[in-house]
């Protein structure tokens, strides 16, 4: 893809706005120069989709999943530029991209289309009343999409919103616009209506991000960031009383019971701890393990957080990534050192790498494992988003449950024990959008996927999705005819 990255607005590439760089996670630098939408040019977006938007909502929802699944199918053809836009701009592994990042991004559209085209309507008949519920599109949608999964989480929101009669403005991190400029293109290659689909690219608060969800002529507002962006979009969109759709920030608990296989537990936590190096919503941060078996446990995952691989992108067994930019990498160091402050034990890691290379630039930091601290530890309550766990031991289930809970978060926890009623009582007490047992970041796509408390507001996923990207609007019909 080419060096410049411009707006897709009405079908067209639109190259107006400052540039701003963006950089390489693995070296620290260059990859990219980025047009910064202003006011303008968000006007211009979101006149685009309002004027295509009537007639993109009149076609057939059939229409309209065939279009998803021509978008799917595109995807899948241009596979390998989309892998190597990723790449470019979060440094995660070519494993990664390629067996979920771009897949994940066709199925998420794939997903939609079937699901919205096998929705059933509702009706109801009681004597010589018929009652519907038909579903109408809620006008120009704002996407805004988030750093560490961008083409996963953009689709994941694009689809359902596209497959429901809106049309959209997307607007993708900062850091990582690559993606979102391939599927641009892609929109134009297959003859998407002018209007539907239209990218801009900028900045957050104070600029394009703020621009564009406090616009008069934005209809709704979806959401993945950081619960405290998530409260300024809420109030930023308050006056107006817009629809808002929010995936937040997560604390989450692992429980870890002594008659779990110990071999599993250990795995699935590395897998939850460090995946994306950390950098998911769903990542766990605070393991909570069963006396009996709590040392054990913990130098198990210390010696494997010890073994993953800062190899390059472009190696298969790489299994560590960088940081996403300088500024996030020197906040989670800032984690590392108040750490130590409040009387950390370092297990594992707690420092940066050398490579004795290029990478010696980028943005890296080790994965790291901590025990030793209370639960009121700043450590333990705030949302680090990086490699690292603190775990802490437990002598009952009761307690277990309660420290998991203890949090302004609840949007993923994970319980690993090898009792089936247990499994179900534990889950069921959790506070939590999401429970997994025995796994992690596994699930059906026509399941709901959100959080409680402070990790957001309402459900994406299945007909969850398709739920807020539209409004119910109930026909009620006399069947005979009133005598006057």
């Amino acid at each position: 893809m080419s060096d410049q990255v411009t707006h897709f607005i009405g079908g067209v590439q639109v190259a107006e706005g400052a540039t701003f760089a963006t950089h390489d996670p693995v070296t620290g630098g260059v990859v990219r120069l980025v047009h910064e939408a202003d006011r303008a040019v968000v006007d211009k977006a979101v006149a685009a989709a309002r004027a295509a938007q009537p007639g993109w909502a009149a076609l057939p929802v059939a229409e309209r999943a065939g279009w998803m699944r021509r978008l799917a199918d595109a995807i899948e053809a241009r596979f390998e530029e989309l892998v190597a836009a990723e790449i470019a701009d979060t440094g995660k592994s070519i494993t990664q991209t390629r067996t979920l990042d771009i897949p994940r991004g066709a199925a998420n559209f794939r997903s939609f289309a079937e699901i919205a085209a096998q929705r059933p309507d509702e009706a109801f008949h009681l004597k010589d009343v018929l009652s519907y519920t038909v579903r109408r599109p809620l006008g120009v949608v704002a996407v805004i999409v988030p750093w560490n999964l961008p083409f996963l989480l953009a689709t994941w929101k694009i689809g359902p919103a596209l497959v429901a009669g809106n049309a959209i403005v997307v607007k993708p991190s900062e850091h990582t616009p690559g993606s979102m400029a391939v599927l641009a293109d892609i929109a134009a290659e297959i003859g998407l209506p002018p209007g539907v689909l239209n990218v801009v690219h900028g900045l957050g608060g104070g600029s394009t991000g703020q621009f564009l969800v406090e616009h008069p002529g934005v209809d709704a507002v979806t959401f993945t960031g950081e619960s405290r962006t998530g409260s300024t979009i809420m109030k930023g969109v308050a006056d107006r009383v817009k629809p808002v759709s929010f995936e937040l920030g997560g604390k989450n608990a692992g429980l870890v019971f002594a008659d779990a296989d110990l071999d599993v537990a250990v795995e699935g936590s590395v897998r939850s701890v460090f995946t994306n190096g950390g950098q998911v919503c769903l990542c766990t941060e605070r393991l909570y393990v069963e006396r009996p078996v709590f040392e054990e446990f913990v130098t198990r995952l210390a010696k494997r957080a010890g073994e993953l691989r800062f190899g390059r992108p472009e190696d298969e067994d790489t299994t560590m990534m960088p940081m996403i930019s300088a500024e996030h990498r020197d906040k989670v160091l800032s984690y590392y050192r108040l750490a130590e402050q409040e009387g950390a034990e370092f297990r594992a890691g707690g420092g940066v790498p050398s490579f004795g290379d290029e990478r010696d630039g980028g943005y890296y930091v080790e994965p790291t494992v901590l025990t030793g601290l209370p639960p009121d530890s700043r450590v333990n309550r705030e949302e680090i988003f990086g490699p690292v766990c603190h775990v802490a031991p437990f002598d009952t289930e009761a307690e277990a449950v309660a420290l998991a809970n203890d949090s302004e978060y609840g949007l993923a926890a994970t319980v690993w024990t090898s009792r089936l009623s247990r499994a179900h009582r534990v889950a069921q007490s959790l506070e939590a959008g999401l429970v997994w047992v025995n796994t992690w970041y596994l699930r059906d796509l026509r399941t709901p996927f959100g959080g409680v408390k402070l990790s957001g507001i309402g459900r994406e996923g299945g007909t969850d999705s398709l739920d807020f990207y539209s409004e119910p609007t109930t026909i009620t019909i006399k069947l005979e005819p009133e005598h006057e």
